[in-house]
């Protein structure tokens, strides 16, 4: 099979997950976001994989039902398993050439996937601590991290706190997923929100993903699409703002320069391009 050019992950924002046993809602899940993912692993019962396989590989048959391979991600079982050898023997029989790996915790796994453009899981303490090394790998485009099954690796029993913010080893492991990711120049995937009726809290959380910069966030159901979306997309006060002032920077020459009371550098203007570009 010949190895497709990687390039940079621009899917986003909105990554909705879709199980792959349940045909009748791919093409649904992808009109709804930004791409889909067809999951292989968790989101089918051990039992439904076979089934879940042949139903990515029967939809292709329906041209109406076509998924656009561009927008379509498919999650893989993990390397070393027999279900990860039976999920490439499927893909090799579709278009789909970017694939989610989930329990991602190693460099020399993402050999396993070569001619695929790789977004590498991290939701293990294993895959957190080796991060850099995986990221670092050519065929990988993104890496995403993923709560409950981490602390479920580290023996724990939830994420997160009474109040529905992260513990504190969830927020290193985010943190640390997101520095691995950007140091290797590829994207960083947010974790789901599993509250599925607190929309509000899916903002506030969507919101702090963009602002740290993480360039997506996964979803687990249709509803929390239109979440992710707001909080990525600036307000239009916010593209005016940054419009203005890297037109100001344009004529102010190089260097720190006062612009509005403030202090701008290099950091800042680089603020106003990310605005703008999530604007596009």
């Amino acid at each position: 099979m010949p190895s497709p050019d990687v390039f940079p992950f621009t899917m986003g924002p909105a990554l909705l997950f879709c199980p792959a046993d349940r045909p009748e809602r791919f093409g649904k899940a992808a009109d709804r976001a930004d791409a889909v993912i067809l999951d292989l692993e968790d989101a089918v019962a051990p039992a439904g994989k076979e089934l879940a396989r042949r139903a990515i590989v029967e939809q292709l048959a329906d041209a109406g039902a076509h998924l656009d391979p561009d927008t379509t991600i498919v999650r893989v079982n993990p390397v070393g398993t027999e279900d990860f050898r039976l999920d490439l023997e499927c893909l090799a029989e579709t278009p789909y050439r970017t694939v989610m790996l989930a329990k991602a915790e190693g460099a020399a796994q993402l050999k396993a996937l070569d001619g695929y453009r790789v977004i590498a899981l991290c939701e293990t303490a294993v895959g957190v601590v080796n991060a850099v090394s995986i990221a670092a790998e050519p065929n990988v485009v993104a890496l995403m991290w993923g709560a409950e099954d981490l602390l479920a690796s580290l023996g724990g029993l939830s994420s997160r706190n009474d109040d529905g913010g992260y513990r504190a080893v969830a927020l290193h492991s985010r943190s640390a997923v997101l520095l691995a990711a950007k140091a290797a120049g590829k994207e960083a995937i947010d974790a789901v929100y599993v509250n599925i009726p607190d929309l509000e809290g899916l903002g506030a959380e969507s919101r702090d993903a963009v602002a740290s910069g993480f360039g997506a966030k996964a979803c687990i159901h249709p509803s929390q699409v239109a979440a992710v979306r707001e909080a990525y997309a600036p307000t239009p006060q916010a593209v005016t703002a940054a419009t203005e002032l890297l037109e100001a920077a344009s004529t102010a020459g190089t260097g720190v320069f006062q612009y509005k009371g403030k202090m701008i550098d290099g950091p800042i203007l680089k603020h106003a391009q990310s605005v703008l570009r999530r604007a596009r």
